[in-house]
């Protein structure tokens, strides 16, 4: 049997079990599954990757820049971003070697790009973790300014929420949600932003996909904007690391 998994804390919200048992399913495959492992410390990553069958494994909340360090390989992309998603483990003489990578960028480009148009010259993103680092990367790609709002900026370049006025939000015609605000079962929070200031002009994009229509979506759909949710984010990267996973070495 060919094992995968994630690693994180908690994983009550995950859909990925559920993406990869329908996909295995869909596929005829019958030599894998695919599990969560949520383990309350980073630490526990190598009592995981000791099951001689794992294969591979995502990382979600909160590990995505704390794994980097029990890494032995990290792609280049994974590496100038700082965080990783995707873990490729190898078995060479009797040594576990682990590879990161960050699909995550594949994931959160191709749904953005779908309806940027020419005022999306600006965003926001809500959240430092290690998803926002992968935000950040696209942006970048893409030529679009960007700044990172926080509840506990550690920089004056980082901006809190209650400097968040309302020509900053009108500004910045791109906000991102990369924290877990709003993730199931906290489905009646949301990024504390003032809404009256979204318009039709802009795309409010949520990485979170459980539920499917957050708080943060369901208040800017509500003033006219574009809004997308993580789902699709999360098929894409998926899609990207089932192929790291069974591409040959």
């Amino acid at each position: 049997m060919r094992k995968f998994g994630l690693i994180g804390y908690p994983l009550g919200h995950s859909f990925s079990a559920k993406y990869f048992a329908e996909m295995f399913k869909t596929e005829h495959i019958s030599d894998c599954v695919y599990s969560n492992y949520p383990i309350e410390s980073i630490d526990h990553v190598n009592e995981v990757v000791a099951d001689p069958e794992i294969i591979g494994l995502n990382v979600t909340i909160p590990y995505k820049q704390q794994i980097i360090q029990y890494l032995d390989k990290i792609d280049a992309e994974a590496e100038t971003i700082g965080a990783v998603n995707t873990i490729k483990v190898h078995r060479k003489s009797g040594k576990i070697i682990l590879e990161g990578f960050n699909t995550d960028i594949y994931g959160f480009e191709k749904p953005l790009v779908e309806h940027l148009g020419p005022k999306h010259r600006s965003a926001l993103i809500l959240g430092t973790g290690g998803a926002s680092k992968a935000v950040a990367y696209i942006l970048n790609k893409h030529n679009i300014k960007f700044r990172y709002v926080s509840r506990s900026p550690k920089t004056p370049a980082i901006l809190s929420y209650d400097l968040l006025t309302k020509d900053i939000l009108q500004e910045h015609k791109i906000i991102v949600n990369s924290s877990p605000v709003g993730t199931y079962p906290d489905i009646d929070k949301c990024p504390d932003i003032d809404y009256d200031a979204i318009g039709i002009g802009h795309i409010l994009y949520d990485l979170v996909y459980n539920p499917e229509k957050t708080l943060f979506l369901q208040k800017g759909e509500s003033k006219g904007a574009i809004i997308i949710n993580g789902l699709p984010m999360l098929h894409g990267q998926a899609e990207k690391a089932w192929e790291i996973w069974n591409r040959k070495d």
